[in-house]
């Protein structure tokens, strides 16, 4: 079970997101600086409780309409070798210094994400300890078929849409939900696992 801290880091997520998102050639304000808000998400438990995960939405509001991005986030207590990855370092009020992976290079984060297109981990809330998410909807792979963390894919930026059952090319997804800044709520696919 992961623990959530009610602590400072500093510097924090948007801070550090702030800086790394505009180098990703998937972020789409190209020539300007982000203005990130937190949108929403949830957590998955790392069963051996060493890192922490989150799939963290921010909508980048800087630009004429609001975007939203979905950012898998890796937490650890010490470097993971894979330095292309890394976000940055914050320095947790309560674990000490954090370093903040983008989870699509962390092998635990698409592991556990591989297990919940599965239908072998619980999502689990943003900002609560211990507490299931029942707003994430998971499409679990029920084909047989094998298929390991190598296939899955996490979309962003996030399209507001209506979530479509998963189609011949894909063989599970999670869909969930954030608001954007005006408070109206929105759902997408987070995530799918295809041939």
């Amino acid at each position: 079970m992961a623990v959530v801290h009610r602590t400072t880091m500093k510097p924090g997520k948007l801070e550090l997101l702030t800086e790394w998102l505009p180098q990703q050639s998937w972020y789409l304000g190209a020539g300007r600086a982000p203005e990130l808000v937190r949108a929403g998400g949830f957590r998955l438990d790392d069963p051996e409780g060493e890192v922490g995960i989150e799939f963290m939405v921010v909508v980048d509001t800087a630009g004429p309409d609001p975007v939203a991005y979905l950012v898998p986030l890796a937490y650890r207590g010490a470097p993971n070798g894979t330095g292309p990855t890394l976000i940055g370092t914050s320095e947790h009020g309560v674990l000490g210094t954090r370093w903040i992976y983008h989870g699509t290079g962390d092998p635990v984060l698409m592991t556990e994400l591989a297990a919940l297109l599965s239908g072998n981990a619980v999502p689990q809330q943003q900002s609560e300890s211990d507490t299931p998410d029942p707003t994430v909807t998971v499409h679990p792979v029920t084909t047989g078929e094998p298929f390991s963390y190598e296939t899955v894919e996490v979309l962003r930026p996030l399209a507001d849409q209506a979530a479509e059952l998963p189609g011949d090319a894909v063989l599970g997804q999670v869909v969930a939900g954030w608001r954007w800044p005006d408070g109206t709520p929105a759902r997408a696919v987070f995530a799918r696992a295809t041939r």
